[in-house]
């Protein structure tokens, strides 16, 4: 039986973009097919997500942090100038409404994606800073993920640093601790769990993507272009300066390749739950965070069996330093 659901966890992975493709399209033009799924399951399946997450760390993926802290603070310092300027950027020059603004720049504060460290390996990245790189924005997301949103959203809207601080402690860093101390004490456990995992967290994420977009459906018509255009933008800007930050400090390939990955692709679903809990006031908040989900998995294995066709011509693609 597990062999199976194994089976089915390789084949959802694979095809996970066009999965969330599908249900977002269904959830835009029949928001009545989804609508069942409610915008107050976003906390409980981030968690899901997050718990996931957990029971893949090791504490063996903490010791880049300080056998490389070069590396890892590049990418640190990376995440969190970049993604967050690009947003306020991108906010001011496309005069966005306050409630798809606060979407905006809640996808820029957060920390990368967990699906990131996926895209890397497929790229040839370094997949040990990647892991770290993902490990380390995530535990200090919540602190500068608050003080980043106030700091950029301050003269525009009132934020509660306090309550998107507890917010982030009890969708992520809570469940992710949780699997992590699962996976320590009950690895044998978990080494066969882990095999399952790309299905239960592509089925908590298309749940995401469908219960906003349902939600939204009528109002996301009515912006849908512009929001796009940003959140595209958003994204393949985040790859194109974290690979040219890597360049720039003369990194090899490899590294450069992680960098990019890991500043373009955002938690997005910490994006839609903190807009939910924290900005619940503007319920289009939640928009910019779906659409990342969805638009960051199809670009991000475009992007990433891009990079796997071009191998790196110094060889980096083939160890980790």
């Amino acid at each position: 039986m597990l062999r199976f659901f194994e089976k089915i966890s390789a084949w959802v992975s694979k095809w996970m973009a066009a999965i969330v493709i599908v249900v977002a399209a269904l959830a835009f033009i029949r928001p009545a097919t989804c609508s069942w799924i409610k915008t107050s399951a976003v906390n409980p399946l981030l968690g899901i997500v997050m718990f996931g997450m957990g029971l893949t760390l090791k504490p063996a993926d903490f010791k880049v942090v300080f056998s490389r802290p070069r590396d890892i603070i590049t990418g640190f310092l990376a995440q969190f100038l970049l993604m967050p300027l690009i947003a306020f950027v991108l906010i001011k020059i496309f005069q966005l409404p306050t409630e798809i603004a606060i979407g905006v720049m809640l996808v820029g504060t957060c920390p990368g994606g967990t699906s990131s460290n996926v895209m890397t390996f497929m790229a040839h990245g370094d997949v040990p800073l990647s892991v770290g790189m993902t490990a380390v924005s995530t535990v200090f997301a919540p602190f500068l993920t608050p003080f980043l949103t106030w700091f950029y959203l301050r003269a525009t809207v009132e934020v509660n640093m306090v309550a998107m601080f507890l917010s982030i402690v009890q969708v992520v860093l809570i469940p992710i601790v949780l699997g992590f101390v699962v996976n320590y004490f009950f690895s044998k456990f978990t080494q066969a769990a882990v095999k399952v995992l790309p299905l239960v967290s592509t089925i908590a994420i298309v749940a995401i993507v469908a219960a906003v977009v349902a939600a939204n459906a009528g109002n996301l018509r009515k912006s849908s272009v512009v929001v796009f255009v940003v959140v595209i933008l958003h994204n393949l800007l985040g790859y194109f300066t974290g690979y040219m930050v890597g360049k720039l400090l003369k990194t090899n390939e490899s590294k450069a390749r992680t960098l990019s990955i890991e500043v373009g692709m955002q938690n997005s679903g910490l994006a839609v739950s903190l807009a939910r809990t924290a900005f619940a006031q503007y319920p289009m908040a939640m928009i910019p965070g779906a659409v990342f989900s969805t638009w960051h998995n199809i670009s991000g294995a475009i992007y990433a069996n891009f990079l796997a066709q071009h191998k790196p011509k110094d060889g980096s693609g083939d160890k980790t330093e």
